[in-house]
């Protein structure tokens, strides 16, 4: 990998229901605000990327044709949660390689179209056909968390009430209010010990960011931005019969790797946009991640050291949780936030002296691996 490769621009849509809306309607306006805030011309576009789960075939390239954006390479990711992101990684690759100059990502998803309720899965799955859907995989993790530590239902609530008082903060969040502990532990039960209010919300929306080349940026003459220190993706390791909920491997690994290929430590960071699509997955997250020992991520949200002021902010966009995860948007939008973020531009937001930033998203649950995919970004403030 010879060329650096800079996140120069990015833009969303507000997270949340937007039933009268298409694949194209959510991800064009952002489309188009990308590429005026980065200053490019269609023509200046090499590839694009597209992370999106159920949009159907072509979805990049019904979106393009409506701004007249042919010709290029346009090319559909499915990863499941973890598209958006491993879009973003493809751009990366092909940049830092050399191929392209400029690419442009959208992430975007539509789940009202199912009506509610949770998402389908695969139906080739054996543990899909007994029945098993994403809310009771993560009730089994915080049951065995629960167990094998000093964690309490009141700790998984924290995470809630960390994630929506972000939440208030970000107008492209799905909910903007904030919530206590009590209205938490009272909310409806979806799968014990999980709460209504301790499981993202489905809903819809688009992200779009645009990477370039440092070339390409010198001759466009774009303004802040961020590098990409490292762009890690993985596919889960294939293990049958027992595995350790608590950790999630895949997670621990990718974030390793990225440490590694940027030449920095989870002391280094200043924020994190994690997938916390169940509260009990932030403080998995935080171990893994090697903010906290096995065990003591409790700590960090009984002490307030991951929100701001503390020693790392994690989700400042307000997370899963509170931003909403619309599945292939939602890597997207995490980038969207660090950008945002280690450019000074994050309004009430904004996080003191950001220069570091940390995007994970996983996606797919499938009998036999810990997770299908796991994509880990590390940027640097340019």
């Amino acid at each position: 990998m010879t060329e650096n490769v800079h996140v120069i621009s990015a833009a969303m849509v507000p997270f949340g229901k937007h039933r009268s809306s298409s694949y194209v309607g959510l991800a064009v306006p952002p489309l188009i605000d990308a590429l005026r805030s980065a200053g490019i011309r269609k023509s200046d576009v090499d590839a694009v990327y597209v992370g999106h789960s159920y949009g159907g075939m072509m979805t990049g390239q019904r979106i393009c044709k409506e701004i007249g954006l042919g010709t290029v390479p346009t090319v559909n990711v499915d990863n499941a949660c973890s598209g958006g992101a491993t879009a973003v990684h493809e751009a990366w690759e092909a940049i830092s390689q050399g191929l392209i100059d400029v690419a442009v990502v959208i992430g975007v998803e539509k789940l009202t179209q199912f009506g509610g309720g949770t998402l389908p899965l695969s139906p080739e799955d054996r543990e899909v056909k007994q029945g098993i859907v994403m809310p009771a995989v993560y009730a089994m993790r915080a049951t065995r968390y629960l167990h094998e530590t000093d964690a309490t239902p009141e700790d998984l609530a924290l995470v809630s009430v960390k994630a929506r008082k972000h939440g208030a903060l970000n107008p492209f969040a799905q909910f903007r209010s904030e919530v206590t502990v009590e209205e938490v532990l009272a909310a409806r039960p979806v799968a014990d010990p999980l709460t209504l209010l301790m499981c993202c919300p489905t809903g819809d929306g688009a992200a779009v960011v645009v990477l370039a080349s440092e070339r390409a940026k010198a001759r466009i003459g774009a303004g802040a931005s961020m590098r990409v220190a490292a762009s890690v993706l993985h596919s889960g390791e294939v293990a049958e019969g027992f595995r350790d909920m608590t950790r999630p491997a895949i997670s621990a690994h990718s974030a390793h790797d990225a440490y590694e290929a940027a030449g920095i430590g989870p002391e280094d960071l200043d924020l994190i946009e994690l997938h916390d699509a169940f509260s009990i997955a932030e403080l998995v997250y935080y171990e893994a991640f090697g903010l906290a020992a096995p065990g003591r991520g409790i700590d960090l949200i009984r002490d307030g050291r991951t929100t701001f002021g503390g020693d790392v902010v994690v989700n400042p966009s307000g997370g899963l949780l509170a931003k909403g995860h619309p599945v292939g948007a939602s890597g997207v939008a995490q980038i969207a936030e660090a950008f945002w973020q280690l450019t000074g531009t994050a309004g009430d937001r904004q996080v003191e002296d950001a220069r570091w930033a940390m995007t994970h998203v996983t996606g797919g649950g499938t009998a036999g691996l810990d997770h299908g995919a796991c994509t880990v970004h590390l940027f640097e403030a340019a």
